[in-house]
């Protein structure tokens, strides 16, 4: 038996997301990600929800995990108001399943 390695597309297939679309759980101001040369956030992010488009850092938190990482990560977070992060409302966000 053997154990293939898969995609982050297909494991976070596995999860299960109720998006909010009325209030996002966690908001960047990617234009102050501009001043940023090392982006940690486009490496450290599990559900590589931050993407660079045309030389620009763009953001997406529908397949957020809630795991905090880009938080601890990024210099900017928290502390220059870049980005607000909460926890989602009740029966929103992402309910991990195994298979």
């Amino acid at each position: 038996m053997s154990i293939e390695r898969m995609s982050a597309e297909e494991l976070l297939g596995v999860d299960k997301f109720n998006v909010d679309e009325g209030e996002a759980h966690i908001v960047v101001k990617c234009e102050c990600c501009l001043e940023c040369s090392d982006k940690p956030c486009l490496y450290i992010c599990p559900a590589q929800c931050y993407k660079l488009l045309d030389g620009k850092l763009a953001f997406d938190y529908v397949g957020c995990l809630e795991c905090g990482t880009c938080r601890l990560a990024c210099r900017q977070l928290g502390n220059s108001g870049v980005a607000t992060w909460t926890y989602p409302r009740g029966t929103f966000g992402v309910s991990y399943r195994c298979g």
